[in-house]
């Protein structure tokens, strides 16, 4: 059993996190529960920001919302000093509700809205990213009639493959995202926007992928990007300023990942860059890097309540919980695993073999195929750990289930910062018919 940042067992056999005993934060606010390690999230964005500060390279370390958004998470990045990658109004509209400093928001996505975008100006945001060529007339078509400057990016498809899963892999050429570098796609793209007079292009980004354990694919974006940088320069007389080599930094879900501190990563993009820089005399570009999965994936765990216990003879146990793929749809997406515990009997042998199912009425509503917890009684408490990204921003209301509470621990000190979904709240939308007729009639 593998326990991450301040997780504990204390006296009473009983998992804690950010010294605050599971158990009783089940009781306080109910399961299934999503709690944060909010220690770790400030330790591992420490990490990424110490290791620019010893190489004495400019960068910002942005926060890929995307993993987890909410008003809280959003405060305590900023109290960080970190800046903030949002992906859509909705984002943006939380980052603005937190009151994040704007000049710190880069705006992503690859079909962001004319009416998204006029936000970004409204907000005056620190960057955009711009996905494709409908974009840059629409940003065009804004700035101009607004006679406003915007700062923007070209996210641009590197040809690099990540190893990873085929459906969290963004850097090969065949992607929805960006703009082609191989193709002349990006070239056109500059193009379109050099010597503009209300768009300035402070350079490029990429992002190859996420859930990436080796350093190579990351220097090869590195060395592809920073071949063009230097070619623009010589072909336009024109130096980009930042340099944005996206995230998808590892981490450990089960004993079988082995991921890389998070310095390794930023050396191996650190090493690249400075070595071209020198090598073209290109000046230094600021290094910006978005770690979303990799400050929070490992910092929360899920609590949920076991029910009910079915034996298959000879073939598996399922033991179910009072959650599943509505409040995590990745192993049922994407086949993800993970690894559990009996968080109200940590000492007790964990020798069951288990299959740990949701209580969606589907089957592929399987969390975990085979984990060991203790021998399941009905009531006992289940932890899953590192739950933290993609999956309340990924939850749904499947067979109308509400959403988890959501609790940050640290120092003994726990606190609800989004609360759990109320049947009243699942049909807060709904319109009756003979309202609508009603409605028509009018």
């Amino acid at each position: 059993m593998y326990l991450y940042g301040t997780q504990t067992v204390n006296e009473k056999g009983h998992l804690t996190i950010g010294g605050v005993d599971t158990v009783d934060l089940a009781h306080i606010y109910g399961t299934p529960l999503l709690v944060y390690d909010i220690a770790l999230f400030k330790e591992r964005a420490a990490a990424f920001q110490e290791t620019f500060k010893k190489a004495g390279i400019q960068a910002q370390v942005a926060y890929a919302s995307k993993a987890f958004s909410s008003i809280a998470i959003y405060e305590v990045a900023a109290q960080l000093g970190l800046s903030l990658d949002v992906v859509s109004g909705g984002e943006l509209h939380t980052a603005v509700a937190a009151n994040f400093p704007r000049e710190k928001i880069h705006f992503h996505g690859n079909n962001k809205s004319y009416t998204e975008l006029q936000y970004a100006f409204d907000e005056k945001i620190g960057c955009i990213v711009l996905d494709n060529f409908h974009e840059i007339e629409m940003i065009k078509e804004i700035s101009e009639a607004r006679k406003e400057k915007m700062n923007v990016l070209l996210r641009v498809t590197p040809g690099v493959h990540a190893s990873t899963h085929d459906y969290i892999t963004t850097g090969q050429e065949d992607s929805k995202f960006g703009f082609d570098l191989k193709n002349g796609q990006t070239d056109d793209a500059f193009l379109k926007l050099h010597n503009h007079p209300y768009i300035q292009l402070l350079g490029m980004h990429c992002h190859i992928g996420s859930q990436i354990f080796e350093t190579e694919a990351f220097r090869l974006a590195a060395e592809a990007l920073m071949t063009k940088m230097v070619e623009w320069r010589q072909k336009f007389k024109f130096t980009c300023s930042v340099l944005n080599l996206g995230g998808g930094f590892g981490i450990r879900y089960t004993a079988e990942d082995e991921p890389l501190h998070p310095s390794k990563y930023v050396e191996e993009m650190e090493s690249t860059v400075l070595s071209m820089a020198r090598t073209y005399n290109y000046p230094l570009p600021e290094i910006w890097i978005e770690p979303g999965r990799s400050l929070v994936g490992d910092a929360g765990t899920t609590i949920y309540t076991i029910g009910s216990t079915k034996e298959v003879p000879n073939i598996r146990t399922y033991v179910s919980v009072d959650g599943g793929m509505s409040d995590n749809i990745r192993p049922a997406l994407y086949g993800a695993k993970y690894s559990a515990a009996s968080a109200n009997r940590m000492l007790d042998p964990h020798s069951d073999k288990v299959t740990i199912a949701g209580k969606c009425c589907e089957s592929g509503d399987k969390l975990i195929e085979e984990a060991f917890i203790a021998q399941p009684v009905e009531g006992d408490l289940l932890a899953i750990f590192c739950t933290g990204a993609y999956t309340y921003s990924m939850a749904s209301n499947y067979n109308r289930l509400p959403k988890p509470a959501i609790v940050f621990c640290e120092d003994g000190q726990h606190q609800l910062v989004v609360r759990r979904e109320t049947y009243e709240d699942i049909i807060r939308l709904d319109i009756p018919l003979q309202k609508i007729g009603r409605e028509q009639s009018k």
